[in-house]
Formats: structure tokens, C-alpha cells, sequence
């Protein structure tokens, strides 16, 4: 089987949530799913309310929807896989 690449946008439910609290927590998920690295981005979004983006990579034999679910933790109002690519190489 290949690899996917993932990128899953995360909201927080409001502009005072912890990141960093959201990305501790996605990142531990993530891991136990068996993804070995996961970078994070933020990205602003509008009136202070900041989004978390994930990009990582992982089996194409897990379902993208457990990656999914691995992100929606305490604090997250939202999350979506907003690409989704086949790696080669």
C-alpha cells in the first residue's frame, strides 16, 4: 500500500482556546493511529479565532476518517480534511 498525505484544518471553539493544548492532544491521537510525524501550522481565520492546520502522513490502509476523528479533542469546535493526496517516491 502507498502513503497519504493529509491536511486537516482543526477550529477551536473560541479565539481564547489553548493551541497548544489542541496540538499536544492531536498529536498524541495521531501517534497512537501510528503516524510518525505531523507538522502544524496556524492559520488565522477572522476576528482573532485562529485554526490549527495538521499535515501528516500516513498508510493509505487506515481510513482518513480515523485521522479525522483522531483531531476532534477537547476544545475543538471543528475539523475537516481539506486535502488529500496520494505521496509517490
Amino acid at each position: 500500500m502507498g502513503i497519504a498525505i493529509l491536511k486537516i484544518k482543526i477550529l477551536p471553539e473560541s479565539p481564547n482556546t489553548n493551541l497548544e493544548d489542541i496540538r499536544k492532544n492531536v498529536e498524541q491521537n495521531l501517534k497512537n493511529l501510528g503516524v510518525v510525524k505531523a507538522n502544524f501550522e496556524i492559520e488565522d481565520i477572522a476576528f482573532g479565532l485562529k485554526a490549527l492546520i495538521v499535515t501528516t502522513a500516513l498508510s493509505e490502509e487506515i481510513e482518513t476518517e480515523k485521522a479525522e476523528e483522531a483531531c476532534k479533542v477537547n476544545g475543538v469546535s471543528s475539523c475537516e480534511i481539506i486535502d488529500h493526496r496520494r505521496a509517490f517516491g
